[in-house]
């Protein structure tokens, strides 16, 4: 069955005559009953009774006629929305562990772009939900980390999903906290400095630490609470003098300034760890425009990062 049957059948259910549906069509009458007929023996049911008054609809041909409208009604709004200047919008999105430096990436991208012509979505989100988004293909690109400790078992799934990981840059452990928690003036932390704090982290789909978005993640800290979202982990910063273990890489921008970070200090028992922070893309894809735009500005803030030796 193809969409020229569909038209045909339905305008001549208009007409309700074979002689002026072809006259409409612009087609030999011949070259319409001969279409109509291939198409009732394709579906096995007879779609019109003839009559000396022209043609009607059988009862099969009847619900037939109603199934076909819908598909050519919604052929046709599929190709107001992509043809011309039709309302089709770009889609454009990228998944992210808890990042503030990603959605301020995101944030400058965006400005190059008129919202009226794209759909953009930035998630923050877990760490298997940010590579099974690109995986998808929900977004265009994942932003995360990995180190010693996630490196193999995260290299397993991106190998599985078919995807690649680009590196952006390497940072040791710093730990955030409220500007006036108790630590904060410290020049560096050390492990028993945090011992009577809670560690905050995200909570994750999986047990165990190779998801766990939080460096120094396979130490056993004494007090702990999870959290979903950033906003909250803020919250509990604040409010019960908790700490996260992080990159250092934080936008006053979109966090405000009431939140610092001081360098961990490792021991002999605990030492510190490199994260490396890239992003995702799925193997051999070629990056949309507003791809290469967020990577650029990726690159532009943490190349200031550098700059100021976090």
């Amino acid at each position: 069955m193809t969409l020229q049957q569909i038209f045909y059948t339905l305008t001549i259910e208009e007409c309700g005559s074979m002689n002026k549906a072809a006259e409409k069509l612009y087609i030999a009458q011949s070259t319409l009953t001969s279409s109509v007929q291939e198409l009732e023996r394709e579906v096995g049911i007879p779609i019109f009774l003839r009559t000396h008054k022209g043609v009607i609809p059988t009862p099969e041909g009847a619900e037939f006629l109603a199934d076909i409208r819908s598909l050519h009604n919604h052929y046709g709004m599929v190709m107001k929305k992509y043809e011309g200047e039709g309302n089709y919008k770009r889609k454009f999105g990228v998944s992210t562990q808890h990042y503030s430096f990603a959605v301020k990436a995101f944030v400058e991208m965006a400005k190059h772009y008129d919202m009226n012509l794209f759909d953009f979505a930035i998630r923050e989100t877990r760490t298997r939900s940010v590579i099974l988004d690109v995986a998808t293909l929900k977004s265009e690109i994942g932003i995360l980390y990995m180190n010693s400790a996630n490196r193999k078992v995260l290299g397993k799934l991106l190998t599985e999903h078919e995807l690649e990981f680009h590196p952006l840059i390497h940072c040791r452990a710093y730990v955030y906290l409220w500007d006036k928690h108790p630590l904060a003036k410290k020049e560096s932390i050390c492990f028993d400095d945090l011992s009577p704090y809670p560690c905050l982290s995200f909570e994750q789909e999986e047990d165990g630490y190779y998801f766990s978005e939080e460096i120094l993640n396979e130490n056993v800290y004494p007090r702990t609470i999870k959290a979903c979202d950033r906003a909250t982990m803020l919250n509990l910063m604040v409010g019960l003098n908790g700490y996260t273990l992080c990159s250092g890489i934080i936008s006053g921008d979109l966090n405000g300034d009431d939140y610092v970070v001081v360098p961990f200090r490792e021991d002999e028992a605990h030492p510190n760890s490199v994260m490396e922070i890239g992003y995702l893309t799925k193997k051999n894809s070629v990056l949309s425009q507003m791809g290469e735009q967020y990577i650029e500005e990726l690159k532009k803030y943490l190349d200031g990062v550098r700059e100021e030796g976090v």
